[in-house]
């Protein structure tokens, strides 16, 4: 029981001390003839202003060009799109068919329905072995795309300085308070 009776007399004892200190301190702060014959430049070191508010200034970025290489296939249809080709292999091996089987007067006319069966049959049989091709190149596109958003280029600073609220542009984000020269101009920033 004595130690902690001991032990609240000591932080009793920390804690007046501490609130004695510290009224001191406010009144030494408070008196101006408590600077120890100071003069009032030496004694006022770096004058700070309270910031009241920190706007962005923000510069919106504008539509533009965005160029790339795009691989494209391309469908191209075959060279002989008649299949002019098949048709007329078709007619002269029909035609040769037909004059080998006719005979006398039947032999032209054999001749003739060879060369035009053939010939059908050829363009037919082309057709089904030609497929469009697909080629492949290399084409240089470019699309408009609009801006991304805004980018911060300057921040504006209002701040109060012995009782006048004045705003200034900075180049940076000053924090809670500003060091101010001649109570107007803003020096750097003191966060």
């Amino acid at each position: 029981m004595k130690k902690f009776a001991r032990h609240v007399f000591s932080v009793a004892i920390a804690a007046a001390l501490t609130v004695n200190l510290a009224a001191c301190n406010q009144q030494a702060s408070a008196d101006p003839s408590a600077d120890g014959g100071l003069t009032a430049a030496a004694q006022a070191g770096p004058q700070y202003a309270q910031v009241v508010s920190v706007t962005p200034v923000r510069h919106a970025d504008g539509d533009r060009q965005v160029c790339q290489d795009v691989v494209v296939n391309h469908t191209e249809p075959p060279k002989d799109q008649h299949h002019i080709a098949g048709t007329a292999i078709g007619a002269v091996a029909g035609g040769l068919l037909g004059h080998m089987i006719g005979h006398g007067k039947g032999n032209t006319l054999a001749t003739v329905a060879g060369a035009v069966g053939g010939g059908y049959a050829g363009n037919r049989i082309e057709a089904a072995h030609q497929h469009d091709q697909v080629v492949q190149s290399t084409e240089h596109q470019c699309k408009t795309v609009s801006g991304s958003g805004d980018r911060v280029v300057a921040y504006d600073v209002t701040y109060v300085y012995n009782g006048v609220q004045r705003t200034t542009r900075m180049d940076h984000d000053p924090g809670n308070r500003v060091q101010v020269q001649e109570g107007t101009t803003v020096v750097s920033d003191a966060r």
